[in-house]
């Protein structure tokens, strides 16, 4: 904490002791009074704002570390006045680089008090953002000297991509030929056990065999019959050059929204998921279980942005890494034919992509032009390479903000009463 003590009218002084050198060089009683007068008020409003820089105290809490776009950011103030004088205004200069989020305010305290307030705003934007720093501003009631109180101290909070729920479509397993099709949908449930594993932390609780938990006193999980046991490599093409939308209607937003979907649903099901992406740098998080690589893929994504790394060089630099035939997830904007080359030999070697494709005309308003996606989709399945197209309509749902992180939700009875079906978590505050 660093405190400054200011004047705001140099002018004050200098008029003070003008007066004091005519009361000397002519004992005039009117020079008296308004000597008196102003030098009263410049020495009253100097104890006064030296009390309040010592006493004045601010503490800034929050309550989630992390949140998912959509998440509602929550936080707490708590000023404080230690001192025998009111602080009678005190403005709280409070810096954010999160976008819409004002926490600032203008307000009083009495001597020996405090106030207290909550403030909250929607996270909207994917990405790291400051919290802080703050700053203090006071002063005497006349307002003739000022003091600063300035908290440097910065927290930042994690905004991850929002996580929704996927269409039915076939990841292809690893080490599988001929049409890449597989029987049953990736994401279908089956009550058919094949085998049983240790609890991970970010397991699915649905997935808990009850059975086995209860006889070796620690919780396991099942492992259903068609999921495929191959690693996934979730493939993001974020090259700049083929992005196409803008803001939160863009192939860029939409494939991180897909990306982040696909890694949850992954590892929710067991499966050990890994990232590749290309940016301002190449993000490479090899597959692995667990919660700490989903906050690693996670973390990835919410920092994600265009580059210039052709989605040919990505595959290209990549394919050495594919040795125990996993499944590849595939997702690009880039409808030109050269990368297809890249996966030629990947198919000769038994790993079919899955394919996932954004075709950016839709994007663009222009969908009467020729697309040039049926070219493409004519070449893939020319080597049996299966295909998606993703609409954007898909990602305009209200699913696609799903944060509910800070939010109470309501559902309504068939009296058409409205109760809480779920209420914030009453998870404790972190001072920042």
């Amino acid at each position: 904490m660093r405190t400054r003590l200011y004047l705001n009218n140099r002018l004050l002084p200098a008029l003070v002791g003008l007066l004091a050198i005519l009361y000397f060089a002519d004992p005039y009683r009117g020079w008296l009074v308004m000597l008196t007068g102003l030098g009263g008020m410049l020495f009253s409003g100097l104890i006064w704002t030296i009390t309040l820089r010592k006493n004045l105290s601010l503490i800034h809490e929050r309550r989630y570390g992390w949140a998912q776009v959509g998440d509602r950011l929550e936080e707490r103030f708590v000023l404080r006045n230690s001192g025998w004088l009111p602080a009678v205004w005190v403005d709280v200069d409070y810096h954010t680089t999160m976008p819409g989020y004002l926490a600032g305010r203008a307000i009083g305290v009495p001597a020996g008090g405090e106030i207290s307030w909550a403030t909250g705003g929607i996270c909207t934007k994917r990405g790291v953002f400051s919290l802080g720093p703050l700053k203090l501003y006071s002063g005497d009631p006349l307002g003739v000297f000022g003091v600063e109180i300035s908290y440097p101290a910065t927290a930042t909070l994690l905004v991850t991509p929002p996580v929704i729920p996927l269409p039915k479509f076939n990841i292809v397993p690893g080490g599988r030929t001929g049409e890449g099709r597989v029987r049953q949908p990736a994401y279908s449930t089956s009550v058919n056990v094949s085998t049983v594993r240790e609890y991970t932390p970010g397991d699915s609780f649905r997935l808990i065999h009850w059975p086995t938990t209860v006889r070796r006193g620690d919780y396991y999980v099942r492992i259903l019959e068609n999921m495929p046991a191959g690693d996934w490599w979730i493939f993001l093409d974020l090259d700049a050059r083929h992005k196409s939308g803008e803001d939160f209607v863009s192939t860029e937003e939409h494939g991180v929204i897909l990306a982040a979907s696909l890694a949850e649903t992954g590892l929710r099901q067991g499966r050990s998921v890994g990232l590749v992406t290309q940016g301002e740098g190449l993000t490479w998080l090899p597959p692995q279980f667990g919660e700490t690589q989903h906050q690693e893929i996670m973390h990835a994504l919410a920092l994600a942005e265009c580059g210039a790394i052709s989605l040919t060089a990505l595959l290209a630099h990549a394919r050495p890494a594919f040795r125990q035939n996993p499944s590849l997830i595939l997702i690009t904007s880039n409808l030109e034919p050269e990368w297809i080359a890249e996966l030629q030999p990947l198919v000769k070697r038994r790993i079919i992509p899955t394919v996932l494709l954004f075709d950016p005309a839709r994007y663009t308003g222009l969908e009467s032009g020729r697309s040039r996606l049926p070219d493409l989709v004519n070449r893939l399945e020319t080597l049996g390479i299966p295909h998606l197209e993703m609409e954007p309509s898909y990602f305009d749902r209200p699913e696609a903000r799903p944060g509910s992180q800070g939010r109470w939700l309501w559902r309504r009875t068939s009296s058409s009463r409205a109760v809480p079906d779920s209420k914030p978590g009453n998870l404790p505050w972190q001072k920042v």
